[in-house]
């Protein structure tokens, strides 16, 4: 018997959390696995999995096992991508995190075109706001709008980015015009708390210096789409990722603001896991979203 079939087994009904479970999802008998598993219990000379009538847990060895287990099969599936790689038939599940300003917003497309362009690709997309752990999480690829900082993982810079500062028009004149960051400290603003760093708005003067300013309003959101739409209602000043903003510059009911003060240090990202073999499917992913944003600016 193939040991990286047994393998496959285990990692199966381990994260299908049942041998019922892993049984339906592969195609394969519950009885099946079962002796898989338990043939490669024999073959380490170790339990793997504490089994009772009712539910399964892991042992200490099976952590241990399944963990490194797992990123073995991760690179024998990649190095298989790998040397397929010249085929343009690219196949399997690509699993993707992405913040919902950016899947909401017009950029999102890149993903959706993605999609129609590869149609054997399965693009499973999960949004959400927070830095996933990729590896713990089993993400292949992350978007994220930030600085870049030091990591254990590879980015890849899509495009730049900057946040704008904008009110309505009918906001500026009630409160006059807003020519320093110093300013904001004054007037109402709409806080974004999916900002990183909340209501604590980070300025650069001309000389380079960063400095923050403490800002408040009547309304916090989690949601740059509303935050964008209080802005345009008067409600305060606004912190808009530039791709957001750029859907309403044409209409007149945002006026951007200090624009010379705004930080240029930030941008969007394709990270992904340091692998020897990085799969052939998300190295397509990463190159075409590059390419979209060159040809989307």
């Amino acid at each position: 018997m193939d040991t990286l079939t047994r393998i496959r087994a285990f990692i199966d009904v381990v994260e299908a959390e049942g041998f019922s479970a892993a049984a339906r999802k592969v195609g394969r008998s519950k009885a099946l696995l079962s002796k898989y598993v338990r043939e490669l219990e024999d073959d380490l000379g170790a339990l793997l999995l504490n089994r009772t009538t009712r539910q399964f847990s892991l042992t200490e060895a099976g952590h241990t096992y399944y963990r490194t287990a797992s990123d073995i099969l991760k690179e024998i599936d990649n190095l298989a991508d790998l040397v397929r790689e010249g085929s343009k038939d690219l196949k399997g599940r690509i699993r993707v995190s992405a913040p919902r300003t950016f899947a909401d917003a017009a950029v999102g497309a890149s993903l959706i075109d993605f999609a129609v362009a590869h149609p054997d690709v399965t693009l499973e997309i999960i949004s959400d706001d927070r830095f996933v752990d990729l590896v713990e999480e089993g993400y292949d690829v992350a978007i994220r709008i930030t600085r870049l900082e030091d990591s254990g993982l590879i980015a890849r810079k899509l495009s730049p980015f900057t946040l704008v500062a904008c009110a309505s028009p009918e906001f500026l004149e009630r409160h006059g015009p807003i020519e320093h960051p110093s300013r904001l400290a004054e007037v109402p603003c709409v806080v974004d708390t999916n900002g990183r760093f909340l209501n604590n708005w980070r300025f650069e003067e001309p000389d380079g210096s960063s400095y923050t300013v403490s800002v408040s309003g009547r309304l916090e959101v989690n949601s740059p789409l509303t935050a964008m739409r209080a802005a345009e209602a008067g409600l305060g000043v606004a912190f808009l990722p530039d791709f957001v903003f750029g859907e309403r510059s044409g209409a007149g009911t945002l006026v951007p603001i200090l624009e010379n003060y705004m930080p240029k240090d930030r941008g969007i990202y394709a990270i992904y896991p340091h692998r020897r073999y990085l799969p052939a499917k998300v190295r397509a992913f990463v190159d075409y979203l590059t390419q979209w944003f060159k040809t989307h600016q």
